[in-house]
């Protein structure tokens, strides 16, 4: 009789462990449902400058492999399309290498303001140019065109070639900001991208354009001026005078998608590596800041 009772026991105790497992499972199962409704989905569209595209694409490739139910369309176009577009509310996202301010038609308070990365600028030739330094009154004379051959500032006797960016370009108002002094530079082609400028200046003798820091490859010649180096680390310092915030900008308080995707953009998974891996510098390793003056002050 006591072995009886003993098993009847122990079946009671299986059963009772058998249906708790089965509230847990059945518990786990909810939570998953619960945790697979609360992620993000949805549509964002990007356009604007290109010298953000590329950490934009990336990131968002990355972003996507983690969020399957959201899409992200990245296009280039420039500042000035990026950041019309978003206040007209035909895309989602404006990239900008400017402040809103600093665009004419913008009213830049009907947009929020999105920094994710500072990006540098140089000056960028030929190689075959034989120049690798110039003085900022140089680099100005060239760009204005009283200055017209390669050997007039040490380089070989070559004809320069000038290649320059379009009205609306965020590259060409920072460049023309900390170099032109107000000065017009002559009338030249214009390209309006990056990319194009980069093999442009690559194949064509003569040429001189500038680039933003992570267009810069081994088949062109960045110039150093007045003998400091375009390098991140004097970027940091305002050592380098020519260089930008990268804005993202949205109509108003971004959408949850939309917030989530720029959270990821400041996140450190994205600041810590992919940032300094594709030519872009961290905010938060600037000891400086710009307002959208241009005036640099301190940390």
């Amino acid at each position: 009789m006591k072995n009886l009772t003993k098993m009847a026991t122990i079946i009671l105790a299986t059963s009772a462990l058998l249906v708790g497992c089965g509230k847990a499972n059945s518990s786990a199962n909810s939570s998953s449902k619960a945790s697979s409704s609360t992620a993000v989905s949805g549509k964002v569209t990007i356009v604007g400058s290109t010298a953000l595209q590329p950490l934009v694409e990336k990131a968002a490739e990355n972003y996507q492999a983690d969020n399957s139910k959201v899409n992200i369309t990245v296009q280039g176009g420039g500042s000035g399309t990026g950041l019309s577009q978003v206040q007209s509310g035909a895309v989602t996202v404006g990239n900008s290498d400017i402040f809103a301010e600093q665009q004419s038609g913008i009213k830049a308070k009907q947009l929020v303001d999105h920094k994710v990365a500072v990006v540098g600028m140089a000056p960028v030739v030929n190689k075959q140019a034989g120049v690798k330094n110039v003085t900022m009154d140089q680099l100005r004379e060239i760009f204005t065109g009283k200055i017209t051959n390669w050997k007039d500032v040490g380089g070989k006797d070559q004809s320069i070639v000038l290649i320059n960016r379009p009205e609306g370009s965020g590259t060409r108002a920072t460049f023309e900001g900390a170099v032109m002094n107000g000065q017009t530079a002559k009338k030249s082609q214009e390209q309006d991208s990056n990319g194009t400028v980069q093999k442009m200046v690559a194949q064509t003798p003569g040429a001189v354009s500038y680039l933003a820091f992570s267009y810069i490859k081994s088949d062109i010649q960045a110039l150093s001026i007045g003998g400091v180096k375009p390098t991140d680390a004097n970027v940091t310092n305002n050592k380098w005078k020519i260089w930008s915030y990268e804005h993202m900008y949205t109509k108003g308080q971004p959408n949850k998608v939309t917030k989530s995707f720029l959270n990821y953009m400041t996140s450190a998974k994205v600041q810590k590596s992919l940032v300094k891996d594709l030519g872009y510098i961290s905010i938060s390793n600037m000891h400086v800041q710009k307002d959208a003056s241009g005036k640099v002050t301190s940390k």
